[in-house]
């Protein structure tokens, strides 16, 4: 292996490879390292120089080094006691339960609400115990809880309702429930105001008067909490005598999905939950899990970029455009047939969503270079003509390009549902929720990266001038020259397998907790060709003997897959994250590009 990295003296000013502007426009930055905690970690922990490094790279200290790459549930799990409300929660299903009453879970539509209604709907299944799920039609009902559906799960007989991944913000609609005498319980994660929701418990780690400091916890993180709490309520009132007692480990093959695709960070209890997440997955005990990784041709133990890219998107293709039930169902089946009946329909789903994507990607694209937005601190973009159940990934992509947060508005009528992105050090979801606080929006709410919204029509204009100031002063102080992290540059020959695998030992990597990103230096591109959908697929050889594969997805009509495509035989430095290549038993790796630069003015070592 051959790696070169600047220490932490140098690197300050310095570009890696001496790459100041990329195709894409970016410097690439050494990620800052201490050399002196990289080399004790390295030590202390007896890995990789490497690792010892990536570790250092991301924040990681030598009092902190002990146990964290076998991190363990048991020394993690913090009592469930600790969030406000959890204990009445709990109590409350737990006397339902035994008295027999019907408990219903009211979800939202995407992975993270999902999971969170599979795992409660498993939890009362394996305790037997009857559970019944409610997922709103993201077109007809919106997000959250509303007061018809609730209502109407009164009308069944229904005595709780849980909503799952919503609710803090859904004040009329619970006050409607509280007033027909059904007791909800919101499980959120979401900001919350001042004042709560009228419910009969609120457990929320953001409500303002909560002092966990569990915040960073997904929504199904918190319901995975309220199992653990529950659980050990009904053992307390004897409902296990002469019972097994269902294993909570078993489930965390869904809390980790949930987590990994909610993009909290991955760091603290959510990197315990996910990491030991990922070893329940790679069991394929449920059923629609490995239905999905059938279908994706995944023959490999699962990693946080098969929950997040492979796994996620076609999960929430069925609350983007088909049927919003089709994830949670797919998630708590025990039926295999069914499972991959579930998982097929998902599948055209997302193909129907990418169609749809794309095209509202190009005009809202087209829209912001004819506009000269670009550069503005806040894109707000809105059109009758968009589809609201995937303007949330037209927002991730419009932020990624631009390096701006984002909120894209789908206009119905006299009314827009939006949904927004946003950057590192930019809190969406507080700029989201004074504008609603402000009488600017009929619903909104959200959390640092992402938010959602309703707006009148006649309050649009005003709304984009109030979130466009809020955003500009939560910019001012932030970077404004765009980087790529990188944690070193790396031969051709250097980018191995065993490099791979050694790095991985220090996952899971994901928000708040990046993968390692790597320069391939001087790479010649021995062949260059699209594959699938705009894609850019490459060979890289270098000069001293080595090959490697290399994909750059959605490239194709960009300055990178130009680059590419027009680099065949020259050489040129690429930058992206290993990933293992196992295609039919091989254990391989291939680079996921992110940018490329010409090596002409910039120095490299030779490969």
């Amino acid at each position: 292996m051959s790696l070169s990295a600047v220490s932490p003296s140098s690197t300050e000013g310095a570009a890696v490879l001496d790459v100041v502007r990329s195709v894409s426009g970016r410097m690439w930055r050494q990620r800052p390292a201490d050399d002196r905690i990289a080399m004790a970690l390295s030590q202390s922990l007896g890995v990789a120089d490497i690792v010892g490094r990536v570790l250092a790279g991301r924040g990681l200290g030598i009092e902190e080094g002990e146990g964290f790459l076998n991190p363990t549930l048991k020394s993690a799990l913090p009592d469930p006691s600790r969030l406000r409300d959890m204990d009445k929660a709990a109590g409350r299903l737990a006397k339902a339960i035994q008295g027999g009453e019907r408990v219903a879970v009211f979800g939202d539509y995407d992975v993270d609400g999902a999971t969170s209604a599979a795992l409660l709907q498993r939890y009362f299944r394996a305790i037997g115990a009857e559970l019944t799920v409610y997922i709103p039609d993201r077109q007809k009902e919106g997000y959250g809880p509303n007061g018809p559906a609730l209502l109407a799960l009164r009308d069944q007989g229904m005595a709780v309702v849980v909503t799952v991944d919503c609710g803090i913000a859904a004040f009329e609609p619970l006050q409607t429930a509280a007033d027909a005498g059904l007791d909800v319980i919101v499980i959120d994660h979401h900001q919350a105001e001042p004042r709560l929701p009228a419910a009969f418990a609120v457990v929320n780690p953001n409500r303002l008067d909560d002092d966990s400091g569990l915040g960073r916890l997904a929504a199904v993180g918190v319901s995975y909490l309220l199992v653990v709490a529950l659980n050990r309520a009904l053992r307390g009132h004897g409902w296990f005598r002469g019972k097994v007692e269902p294993n909570l480990l078993q489930w965390l093959d869904l809390v980790a999905l949930g987590t990994v695709c909610d993009v909290v960070p991955l760091t603290g209890l959510n990197r315990v939950l996910v990491a030991q997440g990922l070893k329940v997955a790679a069991r394929r005990d449920n059923p629609g899990l490995a239905a999905l990784a059938d279908l994706a041709g995944i023959d490999q133990r699962p990693g946080t970029y098969h929950l997040g890219f492979v796994f996620g998107p076609r999960l929430n293709a069925g609350g983007r455009v088909g049927n919003p039930h089709l994830g949670a169902r797919l998630l708590a089946t025990d039926d295999r047939d069914e499972a991959r009946a579930i998982a097929a329909k998902l599948d055209e789903f997302n193909l129907e969503r990418r169609e749809i994507e794309a095209a509202i990607q190009a005009q809202a694209t087209e829209l912001v270079e004819s506009s000269g937005r670009g550069k503005q601190p806040l894109l707000f973009l809105a059109d009758p003509r968009w589809h609201q159940g995937v303007i949330g990934i037209v927002a991730s992509r419009l932020k990624d390009r631009y390096r701006r947060p984002t909120i894209i508005v789908a206009m119905n009528d006299e009314v827009g549902k939006g949904s927004g992105r946003s950057i590192p050090g930019v809190d969406l979801g507080a700029a989201v929720t004074a504008a609603k606080q402000a009488g600017l929006l009929l619903a909104g709410g959200g959390h640092a990266m992402a938010a959602g919204l309703t707006v009148a029509a006649d309050k649009l204009a005003e709304l984009e001038v109030f979130l466009s100031d809020r955003i500009a002063q939560a910019m001012m102080g932030q970077p404004q020259s765009h980087e790529l992290s990188l944690d070193g540059a790396l031969t051709v020959s250097g980018a191995s397998r065993d490099l791979f695998d050694t790095l991985e030992s220090a996952g899971p990597y994901g928000a708040g907790y990046p993968e390692p990103r790597f320069a391939i230096a001087n790479a010649e591109l021995v062949k260059a060709d699209l594959v699938g959908q705009n894609h850019v697929r490459v060979v890289l050889a270098g000069a001293r003997g080595g090959r490697l594969k290399g994909i750059a997805f959605g490239a194709a009509d960009s300055p990178l897959g130009q680059a590419m495509l027009s680099s065949r035989g020259r050489g040129l430095h690429l930058a992206g994250h290993l990933r293992a290549d196992d295609w039919q038993g091989r254990r391989g790796v291939q680079l996921f590009i992110e940018d490329a630069a010409f090596p002409e003015n910039s120095e490299a070592p030779r490969s």
